[in-house]
Formats: structure tokens, C-alpha cells, sequence
């Protein structure tokens, strides 16, 4: 073994048995196992979920109802009983004291809590105080176990599980074994001290034990900090590394972009692009123009325009005698595509003389363009003739949804791919319709979103892909208004009057208003309302 620092992968090379604290203990690595840690490195990296601060708990006989407070208490009594009604529920009751004074905690349909909680179990409880029958109450409050030697002021919570019989102080004492395996060697530090200067960043030994045994908040601070910034770098590095892979190895096409097809296309338009698109326009030009695929990430708002360039990109698949393709996270929103797309295109023809080696090749005559839709409720006839067509290449554009990366969807020449509402599909789909290009080739990718993202947060997420961004809306569209209104403490009707009576005008003069909402139905899993 080596004499130098500890890297992360050594640490992920050693089993937890080889901790003295677990070394005796199969069913308490087998139960690890079961969720997600297999190794040290699993387990150090098993952060807490949060944590306790002693300095902010309340003292039981200084609550009054209203109050928003964490007590430190002990169980002197617990009981259950089935409530009247259909279906009946349980209700878990219990009496806690922390030496100032007694609460009541009540559970509802939550009967694993007698379990939980049996007389003489320290716990932390969370939620807000109110009165009934006279008594102040908890109800359904956030509980956190206590337990072993876990008495500091800031005390790390991690996820237990019932299943296993694991709990929080048992993880924090193996965490605790491992750092202290690590201590004598220290654990190898990736970043130079010249960025961990310019960013004032705690050295990577510094930052496991302050963020699994910290002495103040501040410490879990200044861990987290250096702790995120190591996984993104690492999210980065791979993305970048993935990128330059595929510039390496995948065979692009150099679409045609002097073609008139576009052309045609713009003169058509009953309205002038924003600078913004002209931009983007010219930027996604550039890529297809390239031997190299292009995948670029295009942002805009709703109503910024990101269709009309989505469109010009895929006809310039299509000028040069290739196929383009959208893909839509939905049947609904495919189908607006589809019918927008349409509209758009509806006349234009795709001139003859195509290029020689083409698709089109020596079909001198100009033909309609054709937009086809393919989602779950294409009916097995059509979908076979659609199939058929697009083998043979006389469908230009499809538009779909994740039907288009199924396995019987074959393209005679895929040329550019735009996938939207991009957050909504995975690396793995994006890859699959891209593996969709014919003779080793891959189709240039243009993958949309509507969700703002900052530049920083752009480059961690997408770090495969270049960004364009559409930064202003056509002239004349409505801007888009967004108003918080915030009751401090709660609901409160005096503020939400305005709210209401916003709705009410609205729906008079014979628009539609919806209302998103956390639950429907009352839940006894989450704790919202």
C-alpha cells in the first residue's frame, strides 16, 4: 500500500469490512449494499441530510402555539388507538419531555412511530406548536433520532433505515471509523493551492471532516462548498472529455447551407427574425457547415422564436438531401409541433438538382415537402406505411415523440436532429436518435429548452454541448409577467384577496387561469398542504 495520500479511488478499492467497526457485522454491510454503499468511498460520501444545531432548540416549557420550533426531548409515553370513521386510521400519541415541560406529538397513520419511538428514546422534533384540547401539540412533526455519543454542538443526521435496522448515529460512527483510517496519510488534494486561494477553498481532508464532523455551521459551510465544486468539476471534466471523444470519432456531415430551400423558406415568413435569432441562425449555420456533429444547446424563453430556427436547421438537412427529425417529450406537445410545423411549411417545395450523391439525386423536378407525425397513437397500418417511407426517404421531416427511437424507425439519410424541452429526456435518448444516422454517420443535434438557465449552470449541465441563446422576444409579443405574493407565517386571505380577484377578471373577460398545487389529496408522506 502506498505511503502517499489517499485518493478517492483507493478509497472505493476498500470494502467496508475493512473497518474494524463494521469488520463483525454481514447484515449490516449487506443492508449498506442494498442502499447504494458498497465502499468507503460510498460511505464518506454518504453527506448527512442535515444537521442538528444545539444552539437553536427550544426549550418545551417556553413554546406557545404558533411557534415554528426543534425540541430535544425523551418519550415518557406512547399509545396508539384506530380512529372512528371509514377507512379507519391509526393515531400514535406521545407525551415527550425535555425536564422544562411536557408535550403532546401525535402521528396520524403513522403507526410505525410506536415502534420508533418507545419509552425512554431520545429524538429531535421539528413542526409547528398549536393547542388542542387545551394542550400544546405536534402534529406529524419531522423526527430525528438521537442516539451513542452523538452529543456535540452540531450533530450530522444522516438516512436511516427501518428496513435495515440502521440508524443515524451508527452511519456517523462508521463515517467517523473511516475518516479516521484516512488521517495519518490525509487524502490527496487534485486542486493546486493557487485556486484553492483565488477560491477560497478548504483542502479536501478539511472538507470530509467538516462536513461529517463539524464543530459550527460554518464548517459544513466552507465543506460544502469545496465538496459541490468537486463533484460539478468532476461532471465537467467527464462531459468535456465526452465531447472531444465524439469530435474524435464520429463522422459528421457537412450539411449544404447555400441551398435554396432556407431561402425560400425566410422570404415566406409574414414576419422579419430578431436580431437574437439572425444570430443563432448564423451560429447553428456555422456548426452544420462543418465536418464535425454539431450538438448545441438552444435557450429561449416562450415566444422567443426557437421554432422558426429549429425549422431552418432541419431544412437544411433536407436541401441537401438528408432527413431531419423533432422530438418532443409528449404526445401533446408533439402534436402542436406537428401542426405549427406544418402550417409553416405548408406549400413549400423542395427545389430539383440536388446535390450529386444526394438522396435526391437526378429528381430535377421540385416536390412538396412533406411533415410527417409518429407518436403512440399512430395506428399499426400507418405507422408501418410511415416506416416504410422513411426507409425509402420520401418523408422529410418527422416529428415525435420517444416512438422516434424505436427500434423499428429507420431513416434513409438522418441529417439533423432537434430535441425540446431537452430536461425532459436522457443522455441515453439523445444518443439512441442520434444513432439513428445512416452509414456510420452522425446527424447534427439541436436540443432546446425554454427553462433559464445561467451560463455557469449551462456549462455544468451541458458541458457536451456549445450554447446559443435567444435573448429577446419578436416585436409585439406580450412580455411575460411574473409577480410573487408571500404571506409571512402562513396563509394569510388579506393577501391572497388580489390574488383571487387577478383570476376572477381574467376568466370574465374569457381567458384561462390554472393553479399549480403540491398535493390534491391530503398526504401522509409529505409533509405539505
Amino acid at each position: 500500500m502506498s505511503d502517499g495520500p489517499i485518493t478517492l479511488a483507493e478509497l472505493a478499492s476498500f470494502d467496508l469490512g475493512a473497518l474494524a467497526a463494521l469488520a463483525a457485522k454481514p447484515k449490516k454491510i449487506a443492508g449498506l449494499a442494498e442502499l447504494g454503499v458498497e465502499n468507503v468511498l460510498d460511505l464518506v460520501t454518504d453527506y448527512p441530510r442535515r444537521y442538528l444545531d444545539r444552539t437553536r432548540q427550544a426549550s418545551i416549557g417556553e413554546l406557545t402555539p404558533g411557534d415554528e420550533a426543534m425540541v430535544i426531548a425523551t418519550v415518557a409515553r406512547i399509545s396508539s388507538r384506530r380512529t372512528r370513521g371509514r377507512p379507519p386510521k391509526v393515531l400514535v400519541t406521545a407525551e415527550v419531555s425535555d425536564g422544562s415541560g411536557y408535550l403532546r406529538v401525535s402521528f396520524f397513520n403513522q403507526g410505525w412511530r410506536e415502534r420508533q419511538l418507545p419509552v425512554g428514546t431520545e429524538a429531535v422534533f421539528f413542526g409547528r406548536v398549536e393547542m388542542f384540547q387545551g394542550r400544546r401539540q405536534l402534529s406529524n412533526p419531522v423526527v430525528d433520532l438521537i442516539g451513542g455519543n452523538r452529543t456535540g454542538r452540531i450533530v450530522p443526521l444522516y438516512a436511516q433505515s427501518e428496513k435495515h435496522r440502521i440508524t443515524t448515529w451508527e452511519i456517523g460512527s462508521w463515517v467517523e471509523a473511516a475518516l479516521g483510517k484516512c488521517r495519518r496519510r490525509g487524502l490527496a488534494e487534485p486542486l493546486p493551492a493557487e485556486v484553492r486561494e483565488r477560491f477560497d477553498f478548504v483542502d479536501r481532508t478539511t472538507a470530509f471532516t467538516g462536513i461529517h464532523l463539524p464543530q459550527s455551521m460554518g464548517d459544513v459551510s466552507a465543506a460544502r462548498k469545496r465538496l459541490v465544486f468537486d463533484e460539478l468539476l468532476r461532471v465537467q471534466l467527464a462531459l468535456v472529455l465526452r465531447k472531444r471523444a465524439l469530435e474524435r470519432t464520429a463522422r459528421g456531415i457537412a450539411q449544404d447551407v447555400t441551398g435554396e430551400l432556407v431561402t425560400r423558406f425566410r422570404s415566406r415568413l409574414a414576419f422579419g427574425l430578431t436580431a437574437a435569432q439572425e444570430r443563432v441562425i448564423a451560429e447553428i449555420t456555422s456548426d452544420l457547415a462543418g465536418a464535425h456533429p454539431m450538438h448545441r444547446l438552444l435557450q429561449g424563453d416562450v415566444g422567443a422564436g426557437k421554432t422558426v430556427v429549429a425549422v431552418a436547421a432541419l431544412l437544411t438537412a433536407v436541401q441537401g438531401g438528408h432527413q431531419g427529425a423533432l422530438m418532443a417529450p409528449t404526445e401533446v406537445l408533439a402534436e402542436q409541433h406537428h401542426a405549427g410545423i406544418a402550417n409553416l411549411l405548408d406549400g413549400l417545395r423542395v427545389p430539383g438538382d440536388a446535390d450529386e450523391g444526394s438522396l435526391f439525386e437526378g429528381m430535377a423536378a421540385e416536390r412538396p415537402l412533406r411533415v410527417e407525425l409518429l407518436t403512440n397513437r399512430t395506428p399499426a397500418a400507418a405507422r408501418r406505411k410511415l416506416a416504410e417511407a422513411l426507409t425509402e426517404g420520401s418523408v422529410d421531416i418527422l416529428i415525435g415523440t420517444h416512438a422516434l427511437i424505436e427500434a423499428g424507425v429507420s431513416f434513409r439519410s438522418l441529417g439533423v436532429v432537434v430535441i425540446d424541452e431537452q430536461h425532459r429526456f436522457g443522455v441515453e435518448q439523445r444518443a439512441a436518435l442520434r444513432a439513428k444516422g445512416a452509414d456510420g454517420t452522425s446527424p447534427d443535434v439541436l436540443v432546446m429548452t425554454a427553462t433559464p438557465i445561467p451560463r455557469t449552470a449551462a456549462m455544468t449541465v451541458y458541458g457536451d454541448l456549445d450554447v446559443s441563446v435567444l435573448d429577446e422576444l419578436p416585436p409585439g409579443r406580450t412580455p411575460i409577467r411574473t409577480e410573487w405574493v408571500r404571506a409571512e407565517g402562513g396563509d394569510d386571505p388579506q393577501v391572497e384577496a388580489p390574488v383571487w380577484n387577478h383570476v376572477r377578471d381574467e376568466v370574465a373577460a374569457g381567458r384561462q387561469a390554472y393553479v399549480v398545487c403540491p398535493l390534491v389529496e391530503e398526504s401522509e408522506k409529505l409533509e405539505v398542504r
